[in-house]
């Protein structure tokens, strides 16, 4: 049965405006993506089978083009419409995180970097950069890695803090295996990076771990 011949409570759509989105399930809300299923498939239906074949929403949206496209049901338009929502999503977070002072929202600070960094298949090594007022001035990713990891060197870093001329930086990478619990390489580039900004006055408000669907802070830890 089609979804439109659905009790109107049950169908994606409906839910979604009299309860909210957070009352979807991933599948729900793929749907509406969706839009329209295959024969044999509601949209309901292909979205459950997408996300069963991906594994996780997460995965699905951190998909490459090849990947996607080869899916059943998806294809070149759909992949092109999932990256302007991310994209638009990435900007509407950098906003937030522009007009005030991060530390009044460091769930903002999360979440942006979730959608920026969060699905890279390779480890990234970014840096947020603040003024005086612990707001953003610009956010640079300034290394690359692999899967193994990214060299980072406290020079490099120093140098762009100067350039933007910032009062105080938020650390962030990635991990690519999905679990945001930082290594003892982490804590050791985190203090080489701390020492090399503090001979310049650049305090470094936090170190982000970011994973899959997970954030840890070294601040939370203690470990600043």
């Amino acid at each position: 049965m089609s979804i439109k011949h659905w009790p109107a409570s049950e169908r994606p759509r409906e839910k979604l405006l009299e309860r909210g989105p957070g009352a979807l399930s991933d599948a729900e809300l793929l749907a509406i993506f969706l839009r329209v299923g295959v024969p044999g498939s509601s949209a309901i239906d292909l979205a459950r089978q997408v996300l069963a074949e991906f594994g996780s929403l997460t995965a699905l949206l951190g998909a490459d083009q090849p990947r996607f496209c080869a899916t059943r049901g998806l294809g070149q338009a759909k992949f092109v419409q999932l990256q302007a929502v991310l994209e638009m999503a990435r900007r509407h977070m950098a906003e937030r995180l522009q007009r005030e002072d991060v530390l009044t929202d460091p769930q903002a600070t999360r979440d942006y970097l979730q959608q920026r960094i969060g699905r890279r298949p390779h480890e990234v090594f970014a840096v947020i950069f603040l003024d005086t007022r612990n707001r953003v001035i610009q956010v640079e990713e300034l290394f690359r890695g692999t899967l193994d990891g990214a060299s980072v060197y406290p020079r490099e870093v120093v140098r762009a803090a100067l350039t933007h001329n910032a009062a105080a930086v938020i650390l962030a990478h990635n991990h690519p295996s999905g679990v945001a619990e930082p290594s003892r390489a982490d804590r050791d580039i985190t203090r080489r990076l701390s020492d090399a900004l503090a001979l310049v006055d650049i305090r470094v408000l936090d170190h982000l771990v970011v994973g899959d669907g997970q954030t840890t802070s070294f601040a939370e830890r203690g470990w600043l």
